[in-house]
């Protein structure tokens, strides 16, 4: 599969997002398991979790990072070349919505317990999951700094970021950040500030939820006429469609596409083999939804 890079690690240009395999409507573990498998069959390198994957509510924080960390054990070929990102700093409490907590001694201790349920001695890529307003930013962000600094992880990122907060903590981090990971797709390009901040850095970009969400994947070649007309002029799924043009705004751009069911995945690595034309692109750069 054709390769990104994400600070001094080459990864597959389509990741796995496992977030879908540990929240609430998730499969069977065997079905996930199989889902992690087939997406190392098919050269993904890069998958993406968070110790916030799991159902509301339930004493099971890291359920997805378990998940992932026991599949990757157990897959019977090299796993060497993987490189699992995670995620620290956004809660699931028992009632109300999400939450966050980013201040720096909460980060440190999570990433130390996401190492041991990874069951690695350094993470390979942990990045700060969400901005959390009762803390300062760069306070948060330093948190990282001393992990790198420390050896608990390798590679810092954070998420949900905007461009002030990308600037700041690259600079918290003496240029060390490598990965910025937003929300971005046909649905959602509010992001695109940040994307082209990334590009102009060669700071890494992960799209979250490329195909608009887990309630809109299915349905995006329904919602965007073009990306349905692309598709069948390519032979693909309007999901291909979506990821091949995510990938051709910039060879930072790691789309990060979220999976239960093993088809999901080894549908969307195929957009790594798929050459969108010019005029392809900005049409579907000027598509809007019915």
């Amino acid at each position: 599969m054709k390769q990104r890079v994400i600070g001094d690690v080459s990864v597959s240009a389509i990741g796995l997002g496992g977030m879908p395999m540990s929240i609430e409507g998730r499969p069977d573990e065997r079905q996930s398991v199989a889902t992690i498998h087939a997406a190392l069959e098919a050269g993904v390198t890069l998958i993406d979790t968070a110790d916030a994957y799991h159902l509301a509510g339930h004493d099971e924080v890291g359920h997805n990072e378990s998940l992932i960390a026991k599949a990757v054990r157990e897959f019977h070929g090299a796993t060497d070349d993987v490189l699992i990102a995670t995620k620290g700093g956004h809660l699931r409490p028992e009632a109300g919505p999400w939450a966050q907590n980013g201040h720096p001694e909460y980060l440190k201790e999570a990433a130390k317990a996401s190492a041991a349920r990874l069951g690695v001695d350094a993470i390979g890529l942990y990045q700060f999951h969400r901005p959390d307003p009762a803390v300062p930013y760069a306070e948060s962000v330093g948190a990282l700094a001393e992990l790198l600094d420390e050896g608990v992880i390798r590679m810092a990122g954070i998420s949900n970021a905007d461009p002030d907060q990308i600037r700041t903590a690259n600079e918290v981090l003496g240029g060390r950040l490598v990965s910025v990971q937003n929300q971005y797709s046909p649905r959602f390009r509010s992001s695109e500030p940040e994307l082209e901040l990334c590009d102009e850095l060669g700071i890494a970009f992960l799209p979250w939820s490329p195909l608009g969400g887990i309630t809109n994947a299915a349905d995006l070649g329904t919602a965007y006429e073009d990306f349905a007309t692309v598709a069948r002029d390519h032979g693909v799924s309007p999901q291909v469609v979506a990821l091949a043009w995510e990938l051709a705004k910039s060879d930072v751009v790691v789309p990060i596409p979220g999976a239960s069911r093993p088809q999901s995945i080894l549908d969307s690595v195929t957009a790594a083999a798929v050459k969108l034309r010019p005029e392809e692109i900005d049409r579907l750069d000027a598509a809007q939804s019915r």
